[in-house]
Order: structure tokens, then C-alpha cells, then sequence
């Protein structure tokens, strides 16, 4: 299964509670923090949901 390298690269000032959270659960909280994630339906959704302020790409 490949995983997906998410980095934050918009701020997160000013963004509703849920979606801060949602990028918290993702281990972003500042710009620049990058993480390495499965590609599932639950990470999926998650970058729906903030995938305006993410660069995701895919690692095999």
C-alpha cells in the first residue's frame, strides 16, 4: 500500500476549531511540518476537508 507525504503549507491562524483539529490529527501544526500518512479512506478525508492549505504527493 503506498503512503502520501502531507506537508501544511498555508497557516492555520484564523481557521475554524475543526479544522485545526483536523490538521492536529494529521501531526501538522505550524507551516513547513511535514508528515508520512497511509493512503486510506480515513487520511483521505481528512485532506478533503483541509486540502487547501496541504501539498500532498504520493510515496511508494
Amino acid at each position: 500500500m503506498a503512503n502520501l507525504n502531507i506537508k501544511l503549507v498555508k497557516s492555520l491562524n484564523g481557521r475554524l476549531e475543526k479544522q485545526v483539529a483536523t490538521a492536529n490529527s494529521l501531526g501538522l501544526r505550524k507551516i513547513g511540518d511535514m508528515t508520512v500518512q497511509p493512503d486510506n479512506d480515513q487520511t483521505r478525508g481528512k485532506i478533503a476537508k483541509i486540502g487547501y492549505l496541504l501539498q500532498v504527493t504520493e510515496v511508494q
